[in-house]
Order: C-alpha cells, then structure tokens, then sequence
C-alpha cells in the first residue's frame, strides 16, 4: 500500500491525469458534434421543404397535383429533380402564363432565388432527380472552347444555330436564343431537357463536355468576339445568307448585265 500509495503522489501524476480527462472530452466532442451538426442541418432542409410545399401549393399545383403526380394541365414532377426547377422556375417559364401555347417561353422569374431554392428542394424531396449545378461545374475555369464548339454544332447547332441564335422547329415551337442565358440554366437545360430540347445527362455528356459547350456560347456571345468570315447576317445561317445573295448577290448580277446590254446598244447605233 506505502508503494501504491508512492506512485500516485508522483509528480507526472497530475500531468498523466489531465491528458487522460483532455482525451476523453476530445473523444466525447468528436462522438456528439457531428451528430449535433448533422441534426441541425437536417432541421434546416426539413424547414426550406416545409416553406416550399407552402409555395408549391399556391403556385404550382392547380396543374401539376398536389403531390406532383401531374394533371391533364401539366406533367408529373416526381424525379424530375431541383435542377429542373430551378431552370424552369428561374427563366420564368414556370408558372406558366397559359397551357395552351405550342411552347412556353422566358419571361423575368416570379419568384426570388431564395423561393426558387425552396420549391425546387421541395420537388427534390418528391424523387430523386438531378440537383442544381455548382460554380464549379459550370464555370469557365478549365474549359476548352475549341471543343465546345466542336460539341455544340454536332449536337446542338441543328436546332439553336450554330452561334446559338435560335431557330424554327415544327408546329410553332422553336429553338430559343442562348444570348443572355445564365451559365447555370444552360448547363441545368442540358441536363433536363426541357420541352422540345432532348436530355444530355452525364452518361452521355460529361460535366467537362458540357462546360466546354458553355465556355464556346459565352465566347461566340460576347460583344468582343470577332468573326472571321466577315458581316455574319445576324447570326442566322444560310437561310439569312441565301436571301442576301439572291437579293443584292443576283440583283447586282441583273443590273449589270443590263447596263452593259444598254452600253451595247447604244454604241451599235453611233
């Protein structure tokens, strides 16, 4: 007992005992924060869902149900995910000014981003679907233009043109104008396909493929970007260009031949 007794009045004693009471309370924080944080941002995505239904249900569901199981005036919601809401929301397509029309088009948004967040993690909630793109995903950092150039003529020219003005399509629908697009709802269109335009997920077009696409639009587009080939006629393709050369391109054509044939006669009869 003398000996037992000995070592707990060691002098390390104290120092042994105040590193094993630091341990356990380290121990005890990294066991219970994460969980106390983990809850709390539950808590936080409980709220903004909670704030969205109330949104969806004034808003949005006298046409698309009130679980999002779709209407005869408007589609199903279930797995179309956040990324789609906030495309459709924040171009102010969404809610629409009447379902009548061949295509809804762009308008300024009804909705706050902050509203916008809310509904779409509220339509998230009713199935998985893809989620909003980060800044990340869509920035310009590490882009190819070239690239994206090559993509979007393949893929996408068809139908937007190949500077991405827009174009025709059949019925009264139409390709709209990428001029002006925010890089995120056009990163968000490419992966949803919204209305007419086809999904390009990223199983068939990788994150970098798309941000490729977005860094050549954000080139073509800007007031600095110079075209090679001259006037380019608004951008419209050969349907611009055809009518250019038939009016001014054939007439010039017309009316120098007449003013020669004119020179002509006129020098037979001196």
């Amino acid at each position: 007992m003398k000996k037992l007794s000995a070592r707990r009045r060691h002098p390390l004693a104290a120092l042994v005992v105040l590193l094993l009471a630091l341990a356990c309370t380290g121990g005890l924080y990294a066991v219970f924060a994460p969980a106390d944080k983990a809850q709390a941002d539950e808590t936080a995505q409980s709220l903004t869902i909670e704030e969205g239904k109330k949104l969806y249900a004034v808003g949005c569901a006298s046409c698309h149900g009130t679980g999002g199981q779709g209407t005869s005036d408007g589609p199903t919601l279930v797995g179309v995910g956040a990324a789609a809401v906030d495309f459709q929301v924040g171009t102010g397509r969404m809610p629409a000014a009447t379902s009548q029309a061949a295509q809804v088009p762009d308008k300024p948004a009804v909705y706050t981003q902050a509203e916008i967040d809310q509904l779409a993690a509220y339509v998230a909630s009713l199935g998985a679907g893809p989620a909003i793109p980060t800044e990340e995903q869509y920035g310009p950092q590490g882009a190819d233009i070239a690239k994206g150039g090559e993509l979007f003529r393949n893929n996408c020219a068809q139908c937007h043109n190949f500077t991405g003005k827009g174009g025709a399509l059949t019925h009264g629908k139409y390709a709209p104008s990428l001029e002006d697009v925010a890089p995120k709802h056009i990163y968000e269109a490419m992966l949803t396909g919204p209305q007419n335009m086809p999904s390009f997920p990223d199983t068939l077009m990788s994150e970098q493929n798309k941000k490729d696409i977005i860094a050549y639009l954000g080139e073509v587009n800007t007031e600095e970007s110079e075209n090679p080939g001259g006037m380019e006629l608004g951008g419209l393709g050969p349907v611009s260009e055809g009518l250019f050369g038939w009016i001014f391109g054939l007439g010039g054509l017309i009316a120098v031949a007449v003013w020669v044939a004119a020179r002509t006669a006129k020098a037979k009869k001196s």
